[in-house]
């Protein structure tokens, strides 16, 4: 079995949006719904919704985007600083986790750790 969606919630819905727009947008996810307090992400080639929602609790959430590869971490992790994410750990290899692990982590701005991960060398 595979996760069909996952949200994670925010305080401030102009800055998420903002904030996800690009940061989403580097590992080639684009906004397929959006109402009044909730948005949702879609990757065509990825088969996971990712949403924002206006609710509590906030922060403290943990989400990880699988990537093909290396440099695509990369690009998820300069997105989101100039997004105004706060680093939570630079691009690099993990080899506690796995020897093939390389995984950068960012906060948004409500605290919620969102990772990119790569698997393969």
């Amino acid at each position: 079995m595979t996760v069909a969606h996952v949200a994670v919630n925010v305080t401030d819905w102009g800055r998420a949006k903002a904030f996800y727009e690009p940061v989403l947008g580097s590992l080639g996810y684009r906004v397929v719904y959006e109402e009044a307090g909730a948005l949702a992400y879609f990757a065509d080639d990825r088969g996971l919704d990712f949403g924002i929602g206006r609710r509590d609790p906030v922060g403290g959430a943990h989400v990880a985007f699988d990537c093909d590869d290396r440099s695509s971490v990369d690009a998820f992790h300069a997105a989101a600083l100039e997004a105004g994410g706060r680093d939570n750990g630079p691009p690099g290899l993990r080899p506690h986790y796995d020897a093939n692990y390389y995984a950068a982590y960012v906060l948004d701005p409500d605290g919620n750790n969102i990772e990119a991960v790569c698997h393969h060398p």
